[in-house]
């Protein structure tokens, strides 16, 4: 969040306050959003292992990115890779 309101030249807590205004999510949902879309390419199309998907993502530990997914998704990354297959 910080490198973003820095490129844009504004503050954290504006940018956020503008996200919602506009969008109705704050920055934090946005970045969750973004970061589940691209993990779903990955387990669709790659056979990365799922931590090391979390890890390519940023996530310092692969449970909070397969708790995260869940939330998101409804499922496991793993049955959501299943589905694929």
């Amino acid at each position: 969040m910080q490198y973003l309101a820095d490129e844009l030249h504004m503050s954290p807590s504006y940018l956020s306050d503008m996200l919602r205004t506009l969008t109705g999510q704050n920055a934090q949902q946005h970045i969750h959003d973004k970061l589940i879309e691209r993990a779903k390419e990955q387990l669709s199309t790659t056979r990365l292992s799922v931590g090391e998907i979390a890890y390519a993502l940023g996530f310092e530990h692969p449970q909070s990115f397969s708790k995260l997914f869940k939330t998101k998704t409804n499922l496991s990354p793993l049955v959501f890779r299943r589905s694929f297959n």
